[in-house]
């Protein structure tokens, strides 16, 4: 009898120990209720696929989001070639558009918000030009060193 006892013991602390199933509840649930949430409606979501690699996908949201982007197997060896474009208004305020192609070359997008190098030659500072000829000073007197080493004792590079 006594062992039954600790086992039941056992079995409701084990129940009670464990841990809740609140992952199973709906979504609204477990969102605090001091948080605002903004529900942002589909407008526009359009797709086709011909079941052969050939798609388009065009979507429009509530808080002016769109994206359109096609694709086919028009690569090299049949690999997909897509080509889109998506646009969004960035926190400040800014229209932003983006435009793209991936193929056997990469993502390679184009916008005028991606920041792009200055062309080359450009300026180059001072201190970055003296740290140069700081460098190629240093590998010349190790060189004239090496150079006199060698000169003095042959035999030391065997």
């Amino acid at each position: 009898m006594m062992k039954f006892v600790i086992l039941a013991a056992a079995v409701c602390a084990v129940a009670f120990g464990a841990p809740r199933a609140s992952h199973l509840a709906a979504p609204e649930a477990s969102v605090p209720s001091d948080h605002n949430t903004t529900v942002v409606p589909i407008l526009e979501d359009k797709r086709t696929n011909d079941n052969n690699g050939t798609f388009t996908v065009n979507v429009k949201t509530g808080n002016g989001i769109t994206m359109s982007e096609s694709g086919s197997p028009s690569g090299t060896n049949g690999s997909v070639v897509q080509t889109g474009e998506f646009s969004y208004t960035a926190p400040d305020g800014t229209p932003v558009t983006v435009k793209f192609v991936a193929d056997e070359n990469g993502f390679q997008p184009q916008s005028n918000m991606i920041p792009v190098a200055p062309a080359f030659p450009h300026p180059i500072a001072q201190f970055v030009l003296d740290q140069i000829a700081f460098a190629a000073k240093e590998d010349a007197a190790r060189s004239l060193a090496f150079a006199e080493a060698v000169f003095e004792n042959p035999a030391s590079l065997s």
